[in-house]
């Protein structure tokens, strides 16, 4: 059965956060990896940033090959960046185990990723393998998915997980608003109604699956 592990992990520990350098309340979401043959190209949504500085310093670093802007918003802008994932001992860990990155959010001095592993077994070896190259890994949770098509503990599934995840992201819940479900819509290409229908839906996992849990009226 697959594990997934959340950790926390020092920028200055792995070559990605190296590459990328965050300052004042600059926050970075890494959205989807994609492999091109001996490289990868993550594509990022960097938060609260000086697009211009951030673009000089990023492609400064040795480690990078390209660094395109795709798109803007008011406070975030998505970027892919293409560099060699052989200098990331990180990364070359959690691929050589074929384990799959769900999330991975960089903040102040450090970040936190959810990964999910083919088994324990396969964890294991990568913590070792992080023992073994000198990365600091600080392991907050393990646990297994509960329901078969789920992405986490918590009964999601890929698409809710993704329209939660980004509503929380866009400030959809913040007060005031900073986003709306049109606005959310076009990011995921699917109809206002959808996004409502998914939002309502995780959130109804989420509390079955946490406030309700062990409840004995239940």
């Amino acid at each position: 059965m697959s594990v997934i592990v959340e950790f926390r992990i020092p920028a200055g520990s792995f070559e990605l956060g190296r590459m990328l350098k965050m300052g004042g309340e600059t926050t970075i979401d890494l959205e989807t990896m994609v492999p091109v043959g001996g490289t990868a190209v993550p594509f990022i949504w960097v938060y609260n940033a000086d697009r211009r500085s951030f673009e000089e310093r990023t492609r400064n670093h040795q480690s990078v090959q390209n660094l395109k802007e795709v798109d803007v918003f008011q406070d975030r802008t998505l970027f892919a960046l293409e560099w060699s994932i052989e200098r990331d001992d990180l990364f070359g860990g959690i691929a050589a185990q074929k384990a799959q990155i769900l999330s991975a959010k960089g903040e102040g001095e450090s970040w936190a990723f959810e990964v999910r592993f083919p088994d324990h077994k396969s964890l294991s070896d990568f913590q070792e393998h992080c023992y073994a190259t000198g990365i600091e890994l600080d392991v907050l949770r393990v646990y297994n998915p509960s329901k078969p098509g789920t992405v986490s503990g918590y009964g999601l599934t890929a698409r809710q997980r993704e329209a939660l995840l980004l509503a929380v992201r866009r400030g959809y819940y913040d007060i005031p608003r900073r986003s709306t479900t049109v606005e959310i819509a076009d990011e995921l290409d699917i109809s206002n109604q959808a996004v409502t229908e998914r939002l309502r839906r995780a959130i109804t996992s989420l509390v079955t699956n946490t406030l309700l849990t062990g409840d004995s009226d239940e």
